[in-house]
């Protein structure tokens, strides 16, 4: 018998991937106009869907910015933890990260350039789920940090370093070094990366 119905896993996965691709444009337009600006209205035009489509695999506005979010995450881990973790513990993956975060800042996957940075000053001050979302995974990242500077002091690195507290530093400082990038002022991403350097210049990388 000819089977007239797409195979159940088939259209699983083309959801999926249709999920994703939402996802991600909705991450680049949050990254200008913030995630309180999206519109199912604006994504079906812009990819090219139908509004009634994009409303069925996502539900809420809600749901849309929640996703939004795990696409900026997702990217982040890609392009500057994922990458990072190729290299042993200590001084060295921590400057291997420094390095590819300060590359996210130069080279942004999203025209409002880092994604954490410009949604962590849109929900501050506000409540609920997609609030919730934002300051954890900003937090998560911070946590991951902090571990990994312990580390390096543990294999006698970074002595006498607070690991909650330079993780802290260094955040703030890349996170200025996006504003700097994004509002056109290329050299103070420049001298972030030197104030972010000398944080580091105690810590002697392995092998030296």
């Amino acid at each position: 018998m000819t089977q007239l119905t797409e195979p159940t896993d088939q259209r699983l996965a083309k959801g999926a991937r249709a999920r994703a691709t939402i996802a991600r444009r909705a991450a680049e337009l949050a990254s200008v106009e913030g995630l309180d600006g999206l519109s199912i209205g604006r994504l079906a035009t812009d990819l090219g869907l139908s509004k009634s489509g994009i409303a069925t695999l996502f539900g809420t506005k809600e749901a849309l910015q929640l996703a939004a979010v795990q696409a900026g995450r997702d990217i982040f881990v890609q392009r500057v933890i994922a990458p990072s973790l190729a290299v042993p513990r200590g001084i060295d993956r921590i400057r291997t990260l420094l390095d590819r975060w300060f590359a996210h800042i130069d080279e942004p996957p999203f025209p409002g350039g880092c994604f954490r940075v410009a949604t962590l000053t849109e929900f501050s001050s506000k409540t609920g789920p997609v609030r919730d979302a934002v300051v954890a995974d900003h937090a998560e990242w911070l946590g991951f940090l902090a571990a990994e500077l312990t580390k390096a002091r543990e294999l006698g690195a970074l002595s006498g370093v607070d690991p909650d507290l330079l993780a802290f530093e260094l955040d703030a400082i890349v996170s200025a070094a996006n504003i700097a990038r994004q509002t056109g002022d290329p050299s103070r991403v420049d001298a972030a990366r030197m104030i972010a350097a000398r944080l580091l210049s105690t810590a002697p990388a392995t092998g030296e």
